[in-house]
């Protein structure tokens, strides 16, 4: 006989930001299910992703405000420096954690070890029923419930449903809900190095003619590197050996590592921009990747999925306790002008980015290279561009917002 799961919430997809609006909501006592197609114990494994995520001082507010932050902490990779430099000229922007306080501006941690914390989070929740891997019928929305069917006939309902299944949503695309979709012609090639000098917490970033260049401090003498190449090449360049592989990347990024060594896997993934013209739908809300898939250029992919897990907890949590129905249209609406804006301004801004330093016209070299020498000469802005990527800026909801007993950024 087919079973009913009744809920508050139900959220499809349990990655990174799926499990942390579910634990953010179970945790105040709101009663959610989480489908998910794939093992969740799959997810930690190291050859699982391979990336490593830039973790904001907003983000880390919000992982700790859910707790899930202390347990992934001893994995977590302090930023204290961060170097913007432009190909092969010197015009480069430096930003020092100390230009703002005394704290790091953000942390590199592995996917795997945050998606362990937060599955651990998750399965200490008694309000928060997980099945994985579980895969989706069907669902039906109407104007008081929203339903998902599994495969096995079990009957998932709830007033409100939250669509985190990633850019190639399929809860989006049932919802009829459009999205501006481009490509780039590049994909990220994603590794772990080994090198003889530490790093010292600074993170590189060299934007090459090819695409931009990434290093990115891990825990001990360890960096990930995520190097765009145009899609023809990146193929070539993964099935080179090892020793060759490893010459290129030491030709992009130069000796202050001294001398390094690729270790483990080699990863891939294509680099796009997607994003959705709508967040919202009937009783449908989404978020992190299914709404806003932007460049990997500015490290805030996640940051912008956990600011919008920091809105949709608060917006939820509030209406429960007003009594008002949590799937009505006036709360999805509220949601959709908070985060959009926002989540549309920073695929604008990663995909302007790109774009300009992808361009080797004289003028627009002249131009980008004299902006990131002003930038680097005028505290004030840096302040501000420092402010705006650690998440400490705009209209913040109060996971994010600084609690009463940590030290100010």
């Amino acid at each position: 006989m087919n079973t009913e799961i009744k809920s508050d919430v139900i959220i499809v997809g349990g990655g990174m930001v799926g499990l942390s609006l579910a634990a953010a909501l179970a945790q105040s006592g709101v009663r959610v299910t989480v489908v998910e197609k794939d093992d969740l114990n799959d997810q930690l494994l190291p050859a699982f992703d391979g990336r490593v995520s830039a973790i904001s001082l907003g983000s880390q507010r919000v992982l700790d405000g859910i707790g899930a932050w202390d347990a992934m902490l001893p994995e977590a990779q302090p930023i204290f420096d961060i170097r913007v430099v432009d190909a092969d000229t010197t015009a480069h922007v430096h930003y020092h954690y100390k230009d703002l306080g005394d704290i790091p501006m953000g942390h590199m941690v592995e996917n795997r070890h945050i998606r362990a914390a937060l599955l651990a989070r998750a399965r200490a929740l008694p309000a928060l029923t997980l099945l994985a891997p579980t895969r989706i019928q069907g669902t039906e929305r109407d104007a008081y419930t929203a339903t998902v069917t599994l495969e096995n006939g079990t009957a998932c309902k709830a007033p409100l449903l939250i669509a985190a299944d990633g850019r190639r949503s399929r809860l989006r695309t049932e919802a009829g809900i459009p999205v501006v979709e481009t490509g780039y012609g590049q994909t990220a090639l994603v590794c772990t190095i080994e090198h003889d000098v530490p790093h010292g917490g600074l993170a590189l970033e060299r934007f090459l003619h090819a695409g931009p260049f990434a290093a990115l401090p891990m825990l001990g003498n360890r960096s990930a590197i995520v190097w765009s190449e145009p899609e023809r090449d990146a193929p070539l360049m993964l099935a080179l050996p090892q020793a060759e592989f490893d010459a290129e990347i030491q030709s992009r990024l130069g000796d202050y590592l001294g001398t390094i060594r690729s270790v483990g896997k080699r990863f891939s993934y294509p680099l796009q921009l997607v994003l959705a013209k709508r967040f919202i739908d009937t009783r449908l809300a989404l978020v992190g990747d299914a709404a806003h898939a932007i460049h990997p250029v500015a490290g805030q992919g996640v940051n912008v999925g956990f600011r919008d897990v920091a809105v949709m907890a608060q917006l939820v949590e509030d209406a429960l306790r007003l009594g008002l129905d949590i799937g009505a249209q006036s709360v999805l609406t509220h949601y959709q002008q908070w985060r959009r804006f926002d989540a549309m301004g920073m695929g604008a801004v990663t995909d302007g980015i790109t774009r300009l330093f992808s361009n080797d016209v004289a003028p627009l070299r002249w131009g980008r290279d004299a902006g990131l020498r002003l930038v680097n000469k005028a505290p004030p802005l840096k302040r501000l561009f420092m402010r705006h990527a650690m998440g400490l800026l705009g209209d913040l909801p109060r996971l994010m917002q600084e609690k009463p007993d940590k030290r100010s950024a």
